[in-house]
């Protein structure tokens, strides 16, 4: 082998087959359409269907009543001697007061003897207790406190009936130094006080009715306690008329006070009642449900506040997201100014025009109506189609209308044709997520439609690619 020679690798050629590129083609293919599907936004559609809101009805609300509070005569040990939630009769004895605390130190001294029950007592008792087992709820826990001072004061007042009857036997001093109470007018006695019994429906505010509002206290006033001259001792609730105030948007109560009456249902005890529906707007510039009742006053005695639950009809009918929702502007033009039929079975407009040679005409114009208003006698046009300033003609005269006047519909996007179509809704109500509409209108919505479930991803007109919800 000569020197300098050098062996060379024998490069193989590249054998290219057909299959190799159709493949090839394929594949790029492939990764082209999978990167265009995750750029481009899908559009999701919603199958319209008939249904019913689930409306949050519960609300907290004041309760406002004919309350006269009574004022200690004399500083002293007030003893009671009338049940709370007890109807007394006018100059019915209320308390007694003793002075100089002598009476409660001669009892004790003095042998009373062993002291029964009597069936009527008994029967007080029983009462409290089986009316706290059936009203309790762990939700409202502070009632546990309200019926513990109710049945305190209920042991004290049968105590104190038995002091009452025995005073006559203490000695002359004790019996002189003590001041006897009665009812100036018949009413329920309570013996709680908060500050809120001369509030009036009107004065009610957001505040108010805040559960958090530290600056409200209810005082509860005990038997033999202590008290000073001219403090609050007791208080009279003289009508079982009674009001509760809630507050409600103004929408709501407007259409609460069509019906007049609207039925309750108390949730600290699920009892029902109807109220007679006023509607307020109060100082803080809110919209406020006064509910007048004339029964179960006494059964709330011991309460200022309670959440209630209005039971109202739910509204029926086309069910649709509020994501779907949307507004558009259109022309509005004159009754008198549409042709109905054309060509194609639609509506049409006579319209001005220009020919070639700038000479006047005008055109037959097919036009899709949105909506009809009856007052005004005027339908609505899609302003894309017609432009400000155009002038229409009447088919049967030479009258013109000038195309200026707007106005907005609400609607959503209809997608059975395979394009955006707006179409007009009646919103009957609404919550958070969806609204009820109404159905079976002339320009809207019908059960079974397919409408784009996000009005913002798409324009007007606009062919649609869709996906399942």
């Amino acid at each position: 082998m000569a020197k300098g020679n050098k062996i060379k690798k024998y490069r193989k050629p590249l054998n290219l087959n057909i299959g190799m590129i159709i493949f090839g083609v394929i594949f790029i293919y492939v990764i082209v359409c999978v990167i265009m599907y995750f750029q481009t936004g899908h559009i999701v559609r919603y199958e319209v269907q008939e249904g019913s809101l689930a409306v949050d009805n519960v609300y907290r609300g004041i309760i406002i009543r004919d309350e006269t509070v009574m004022y200690n005569q004399a500083a002293g040990y007030v003893n009671y001697y009338a049940r709370e939630g007890e109807r007394l009769a006018k100059n019915g004895l209320v308390y007694i007061v003793d002075e100089t605390g002598r009476l409660n130190e001669e009892f004790n001294t003095a042998e009373l003897g062993q002291n029964a029950l009597s069936n009527k007592d008994l029967s007080e008792f029983r009462s409290e207790i089986v009316n706290f087992v059936h009203s309790y709820d762990s939700a409202y826990y502070s009632s546990v406190y309200d019926f513990k001072n109710s049945l305190k004061n209920t042991v004290l007042k049968l105590a104190n009936v038995n002091m009452l009857a025995n005073i006559s036997e203490m000695n002359g001093g004790a019996v002189n130094i003590i001041n006897y109470s009665y009812a100036p007018v018949t009413g329920i006695v309570s013996y709680w006080v908060d500050g809120y019994e001369d509030l009036r429906p009107q004065d009610v505010t957001a505040e108010i009715l805040d559960p958090k509002n530290s600056n409200y206290e209810k005082k509860q006033m005990l038997s033999n306690s202590l008290m000073a001259l001219n403090d609050p001792v007791y208080k009279l609730c003289t009508s079982e008329n009674w009001s509760l105030v809630i507050p409600v948007d103004s929408a709501k109560g407007a259409k609460l006070l069509e019906e007049e009456y609207v039925k309750v249902r108390f949730l600290k005890n699920q009892y029902e009642s109807w109220g007679k529906v006023y509607m307020l707007t109060n100082a803080d510039g809110n919209s406020y449900l006064r509910l007048d009742f004339n029964n179960s006053m006494i059964t709330f005695i011991n309460d200022r506040f309670l959440e209630v639950e209005l039971i109202v009809e739910d509204e029926t009918g086309l069910k649709i997201p509020l994501s779907s929702i949307v507004q558009k502007d259109f022309f509005l033009i004159p009754e008198d100014f549409l042709i109905p039929g054309g060509n194609n079975g639609g509506d049409s407009i006579m319209r001005q025009c220009y020919l070639e040679d700038g000479t006047i005409s005008s055109e037959l114009l097919e036009v899709e109506v949105y909506n009809y208003a009856s007052e005004s006698k005027e339908y609505y046009l899609d302003s894309s189609v017609l432009n400000a300033g155009d002038i229409l003609y009447k088919l049967d005269g030479q009258e013109t209308y000038v195309i200026s006047k707007r106005a907005t519909l609400i609607g959503v996007y209809n997608m059975n044709k395979g394009y955006a179509d707006f179409k007009q809704v009646n919103i009957l109500y609404q919550n958070d997520e969806y609204a009820i509409v109404k159905s079976n209108t002339k320009y809207g919505l019908n059960v079974y439609d397919y409408i784009v479930l996000d009005a913002a991803s798409v324009t007007d007109d606009q062919f649609i690619q869709y996906r399942e919800q």
